[in-house]
């Protein structure tokens, strides 16, 4: 018994003794690998940003049409019907074909206060057209005549820059030259000087101006992301008619750390 006593003690301080070791050699790899990780050099970290305003060429058109009947195929003929003048109308109004999309058609039941649910009121059935003109001044008689021929709903305007990419690049490149002074300012004010580009993030945001309502679809205004925003302000230009233009703000915003000399 005592031999097997022994034995087990032999083993219970060998394994003490890995252990301990296990643990010095991993705190020792620890200890260098920090010691190895490179230390942050001075810089200085500042943000710049701009804008660029341009007069819109582009606007985007959301309208819709709905019919409502307690015969599903009445409701059904009558938005077929009226959505077909309206395209007629745009056709007519020399609008390119690849500028007019249909994203949007649903038929939905309505119900009374019943809570059986079982039998239809009334059918609804909507259909959305996206329209893209041009022709800025032609706005206000295309909208008179799609209210005229069929359409029902306006869902909302969008005022866009078919040269979008181009101002874009203009307005970051002003954010870089404002970083760039506002980084030669402070580093006047301490007495250094301003050193090569350590890092530089551009901030990505995007969409434009609208005067979109609830649309059947979900959607709103809004757009893909981008390195800019546009958006309505600044003085307007306006065209023929009631309808004032604006312009449109392109911004872009970026931030860079730069080196201490």
């Amino acid at each position: 018994m005592g031999a097997i006593r022994d034995v087990c003690r032999q083993i219970t301080y060998n394994m003490k003794t890995q252990i301990i070791l296990a643990f010095a050699i991993s705190n020792l790899w620890l200890t260098q690998a920090f010691s190895q990780a490179p230390t942050q050099p001075p810089m200085i970290s500042v943000s710049g940003s701009a804008e660029v305003k341009v007069a819109p060429d582009e606007i985007y058109l959301k309208v819709g049409v709905e019919t409502r009947h307690e015969n599903l195929e009445s409701a059904k003929t009558d938005n077929d019907e009226r959505f077909s003048k309206a395209l007629a109308f745009l056709k007519t109004s020399d609008v390119k074909g690849k500028d007019i999309q249909t994203d949007f058609i649903r038929i939905e039941p309505t119900y009374d206060n019943n809570v059986s649910r079982t039998k239809p009121v009334t059918y609804v059935v909507r259909k959305s057209i996206e329209v893209k003109l041009t022709r800025i001044e032609e706005f206000e008689g295309l909208l008179t005549g799609l209210l005229t021929n069929g359409v029902n709903n306006v869902h909302g305007i969008e005022f866009r820059t078919s040269q979008l990419r181009k101002h874009r690049d203009a307005a970051r490149a002003m954010a870089i030259r404002a970083a760039k002074e506002k980084a030669d300012a402070l580093a006047s004010e301490l007495g250094v000087k301003r050193g090569k580009v350590y890092s530089i993030n551009a901030n990505d945001w995007g969409g434009w101006w609208s005067s979109s309502g609830g649309y059947w679809g979900g959607r709103y205004g809004g757009g893909m992301f981008q390195n800019a925003v546009q958006n309505t302000g600044g003085a307007s230009e306006t065209a023929d008619g009631t309808l004032s233009i604006g312009q449109i703000s392109v911004s872009a915003s970026v931030n860079v750390s730069f080196l201490i000399k």
